[in-house]
């Protein structure tokens, strides 16, 4: 048998060399052509990339809008290369309600630069925008800030519903609307915040150093070098956690249970507030009206920084992340909590958890062949949340309305998924109903 298998194997390729003999041009000269060659860029040091999706139509994106607008396009549901990030050197990026800020890396005083919504100029004001209809500048454009030097950097960059805080080594900058003082200066009855042009200039904090900018729906928040944390802006909730209910136009100590932390990150996207120390506890102040930070009864708002005392059996706490009525912490194991009302991660069926709980480590791609694999930073929008792995992949879930998420689709997705990004993700803004990434490519 093996003979015979042998024989006709023998006779098979005899058979089929023949035929290639037989069909190759004998006279002829070689028919073959020289194939082109591709050079691809060879990515180097600081050399990111940006990639946006979800809600298109307020110009958010930063992408070109006139295909879009062509073609009926309203929202883009997966990662979209972002055209102006390969001009620029992004730095940092924050997301707003449907508009977006860069921090540029640049040699003169444009380091700034914004796209979408800009009823109240919380991207500033340029006579250019003559050009764009119902005030959506659709593309990035620069943002005018009285800077000194031309040498000057931002540091941090933080957008609330219509207003914009930009820490640089000049001081703070805000814009935008100032309706309840959350831009840190007086507030005046009746001001039009549209087409203007003010641009408030806060140096520092009583000498002390601001290191960190934070923003929620309208209200500041600032992160000095001290480990302090200052607020100001609408305080009808207790977001600014300084005891009282009223709006204050002064950046204001926290205190409460604050006093004598060091305090390293502040984070919160509408009305609560979560503060992370340097030793892994966790503060928080503001609503909670969906058990945010574990009231009881009637209590729905907190005006006064207090340890949220449920956390300390989590371990040591190293990021936070606040958003419209849900809240999530991860430790140092690499293990993402959520708590709260809305899609939080746990399937289609629970929509409300009163105490943090974990959601599986498989569910961020760790398992028996990649145990080395961690959450290492976690972000929320609204209503959307995000995971990053030390990996440089990125996994979202939540309300997908307008794509928001990046799957490719509009639909709710009610455990975390890995978004195809197609480079390493290395910082994620999540907007309302859009998310933008700076990313560094695959080498």
């Amino acid at each position: 048998m093996l003979n015979t298998m042998k024989t006709c194997l023998k006779t098979y390729v005899q058979k089929r060399s023949k035929n290639i003999r037989l069909n190759k041009p004998e006279n002829k000269k070689s028919t073959s052509k020289t194939l082109p060659v591709f050079q691809y860029p060879i990515s180097k040091a600081g050399d990111y990339r940006i990639y946006a999706w979800g809600m298109a139509a307020h110009g958010a994106l930063g992408t070109s809008q006139s295909t879009l607008h062509k073609k009926g396009i309203s929202f883009i549901p997966k990662p979209r290369r972002l055209a102006f990030g390969e001009k620029c050197d992004v730095m940092d990026v924050t997301c707003g309600y449907g508009f977006t800020a860069f921090a540029i890396k640049s040699n003169d005083k444009n380091i700034l630069y914004g796209s979408g919504i800009n009823t109240d100029s919380q991207i500033g004001f340029s006579e250019g925008d003559k050009k764009f209809p119902d005030d959506l500048i659709i593309e990035p454009r620069p943002i005018t800030l009285p800077l000194k030097e031309s040498s000057t950097n931002v540091i941090d960059i933080a957008a609330g519903r219509a207003h914009l805080l930009v820490l640089t080594n000049e001081g703070l900058f805000t814009l935008g609307n100032n309706a309840y003082g959350q831009c840190g200066r007086r507030i005046i009855t009746n001001e039009n915040y549209n087409k203007s042009r003010v641009v408030y200039h806060i140096p520092d904090i009583k000498g002390n150093k601001i290191i960190a900018v934070s923003a929620g729906q309208d209200h500041s928040i600032l992160l000095t070098e001290s480990g302090e944390v200052y607020t100001f802006g609408w305080g009808a909730d207790g977001q600014t956690g300084l005891a009282h209910y009223r709006n204050e136009y002064r950046p204001s100590l926290v205190k409460g249970d604050l006093a004598g932390q060091h305090i390293i990150k502040v984070a919160c996207v509408a009305d609560c507030v979560l503060a992370l120390s340097d030793h892994g506890k966790v503060f928080g102040w503001g609503n909670s009206e969906y058990g945010q930070l574990f009231t009881t009864g009637d209590n729905h708002q907190i005006n006064i920084a207090t340890e949220l005392k449920e956390l300390q059996e989590l371990g040591h706490i190293t990021d936070i992340a606040s958003g419209g009525c849900f809240c999530m912490v991860l430790n140092n194991a690499g293990n993402v909590y959520v708590w709260g009302y809305g899609i939080l991660g746990f399937g289609p069926n629970v929509t409300h958890v009163a105490q943090p709980n974990k959601i599986p480590s498989v569910l961020f791609g760790k398992n028996a062949y990649d145990k080395s694999t961690k959450v290492t930073n976690i972000f929320c929008g609204m209503s959307h949340l995000a995971a990053l792995t030390n990996k440089g992949d990125l996994y979202m879930w939540g309300c997908n309305k307008f794509g928001a998420l990046g799957l490719g689709d509009s639909k709710d997705q009610f455990f975390p998924l890995k978004v195809n990004v197609g480079a390493q993700v290395k910082k994620v803004a999540c907007g309302i109903d859009h998310t933008v990434t700076i990313c560094k490519p695959f080498v």
